[in-house]
């Protein structure tokens, strides 16, 4: 069939329009905070075979891990066996899901009796039962403490919730009726879908439906081929660490990966990651897609249609057993930081392909601090997902953004108004923290001091975070950012130190505070203008101490006026101590540079 360009172009930007509004439904009429306001949740448009058409971009891990949780239903479920009013769902993350908290739902557009594309939605939710609130336990060592498994299974029928499915649901989780509104919101967000596709095969016909889609993946794949030839062949390899597997938590967890571009193939081999830990840091296949399907959409040209054709030139060598492919039944609750972490390392090894457009690395995680108790003032259970984000990294021409998700992640912070009219706690303090970013000619991003005060009640907490042991490496001379660290202090005044990933109790009076890592510099810092400096100061994103220490910059204190001798004759010594910059990778200290 003989394709007209715009026709092509027309139906391409609606596609990618009904995504963003399935999206943006979702994200209005879901009843969590995790969604509603973190917008830990996306919507695709896929054809019968479970391949995507278009989708939307809330959250970038969700696409990789949508494609085989669409495949999986698809298999169980033949689209020639559905029928309007039905949907379909599962969560297992060892038959098609991501981890228990990602329940993916599919929704089949039938047009002339057929299905002819399936509108899907993948949400977060906040709670699907296991040990702890939030169903993210750090410290689970298998599968069964995580939550409530669900196989590929058909949720609605005749457009109705089958009853004896949402009973079950309702009682293995702390919130059923959060969870019940959520898959709601997903179905309705669905049926725009359903609607809004159904209307473009009415107006243009299966056939010539067909005919576009395939035009579109195959275009994709050519562009993003081409995009590929444009980066030099070879193999580029990285490691980068977890900080541990939340159960032995003095052991560093190495993540590998050895990157091949050759002749528009994008391979990734994962030899000589850790074997799968005790704890939930294992991370499924899907996940491991999430992140190089991700990535080469960050390296290729950007204009390029987001579709099943993009990703038809990734290999991805997942060793059995591994950290990257578990076994049943390992848990897998916290594979989001193992999957940011692996973006960290296939960007690391880019760097040398791409070093003029690889930034360096960002905070390096998303801080998930879910909590969860009985309100005294309404004697019913809440939970409460807080997802907190660090520095951007610098880039090759740019300073970082402070506070701001990036990668594989694009999750949102959760406003303080809207924490402290829902539960039981307090923001005492949400600021910026100054010298958390790397040095550089260009500055890291900012991480956050954020503190929560317990009013009321007795809570539990799930703190699940990395970068504690570990720091965001810089570039080219750039320094690494600070890392993480949380504290708790009682009512009493004593003070403690968390270690990165841990269950605790807080009660009235008690304070958490987090400290958001920075994102790690680029360039030599001795070569950032002393006024940005002086103006860095000024805003207080760095002292004085460190425009000394750092950047070599000496400023009067109460006027900060820049000594200029001073500043040439310092920055001029510690060249000389220093020595050239011969290094690309900076992770702290001088057995850190390579």
């Amino acid at each position: 069939m003989k394709i007209d360009p715009i026709t092509l172009e027309v139906v391409r930007n609606r596609l990618d329009v009904i995504a963003e509004e399935m999206q943006e439904a979702l994200l209005r009429s879901a009843f969590s905070t995790i969604v509603r306001e973190g917008q830990d949740a996306s919507a695709a448009v896929f054809d019968p075979h479970g391949e995507v058409i278009a989708q939307a971009c809330a959250n970038p891990a969700h696409h990789g891990m949508l494609i085989p949780a669409v495949k999986r239903i698809v298999e169980v479920f033949p689209p020639s066996s559905m029928r309007d009013g039905e949907a379909f769902i599962l969560n297992d993350p060892y038959d098609g899901g991501t981890h228990l908290p990602d329940i993916t739902m599919v929704v089949p557009v039938i047009h002339n009796g057929e299905t002819v594309a399936l509108a899907c939605t993948m949400a977060h939710h906040q709670d699907v039962g296991g040990k702890s609130p939030g169903s993210v336990p750090p410290d689970a060592t298998e599968i069964y403490q995580e939550g409530l498994r669900i196989p590929p299974v058909r949720m609605y029928e005749g457009g109705r919730p089958d009853t004896v499915l949402e009973g079950l649901i309702r009682l293995n989780v702390r919130i059923p009726d959060a969870v019940m509104g959520d898959l709601a919101a997903q179905f309705a967000a669905s049926q725009i879908g359903r609607r809004r596709i159904a209307r473009l095969f009415e107006e243009h016909g299966r056939e010539t439906m067909d005919a576009l889609i395939g035009e579109l993946f195959d275009r994709s794949e050519e562009m993003t081929r081409a995009a590929l030839r444009r980066i030099p062949e070879g193999t580029y390899a990285f490691i980068d660490y977890l900080d541990n597997d939340g159960i032995d938590l003095s052991c560093r967890i190495p993540i590998r990966a050895a990157i091949t571009i050759k002749d528009g193939d994008f391979s990734v081999d994962f030899a000589g990651t850790s074997p799968q830990v005790k704890g939930p840091f294992n991370a499924g296949r899907s996940s491991v897609m999430a992140a190089a399907f991700y990535v080469i959409r960050a390296i290729t040209d950007p204009a390029i249609p987001s579709n099943a054709g993009c990703y038809r030139p990734v290999r991805l060598h997942l060793p059995p057993g591994s950290l990257v492919n578990p076994e049943s039944p390992a848990p897998v609750n916290a594979r989001g930081t193992t999957v940011k972490r692996i973006a960290d390392v296939l960007l690391g090894a880019l760097v040398k392909a791409l070093p003029d457009r690889i930034p360096a690395a960002p905070a390096g995680d998303l801080l998930v601090v879910s909590i969860g108790g009985i309100d005294p003032a309404t004697r019913r259970p809440f939970v409460f997902g807080n997802l907190l984000a660090g520095g951007m990294g610098a880039r090759p021409s740019k300073d970082g953004i402070a506070c701001i998700e990036t990668d594989t992640t694009n999750c949102m912070s959760n406003p303080v108004e809207m924490i402290e009219m829902s539960f039981p706690v307090r923001v005492a303090r949400s600021s910026l923290r100054p010298d958390s970013a790397g040095a550089g000619r260009y500055r890291g991003g900012l991480g956050f001091d954020r503190v929560f005060e317990v009013l009321r009640g007795e809570l539990t907490v799930t703190h699940r975070g990395d970068r504690h042991f570990t720091r965001p490496w810089g570039l080219f001379g750039g320094q690494p950012a600070a890392g993480w660290e949380s504290w708790v202090t009682r009512a009493d005044g004593n003070r403690r130190r968390i270690p990165a990933k841990e269950i605790f109790t807080l009660r009235p009076g008690d304070q958490l505070q987090m400290l958001g890592a920075g994102g790690a510099g680029h360039g030599d810092p001795l070569d950032r203008p002393p006024d940005v400096i002086r103006a860095d100061v000024r805003d207080g994103l760095i002292s004085i101490a460190s425009a000394r220490d750092d950047y070599g910059v000496v400023l009067q204190a109460g006027t900060l006026d820049i000594d200029g001798a001073a500043t040439k004759r310092l920055r001029g010594e510690r060249t000389v101590a220093r020595g050239p910059v011969t290094w690309t990778y900076d992770r702290g200290g001088e057995t850190g540079r390579e």
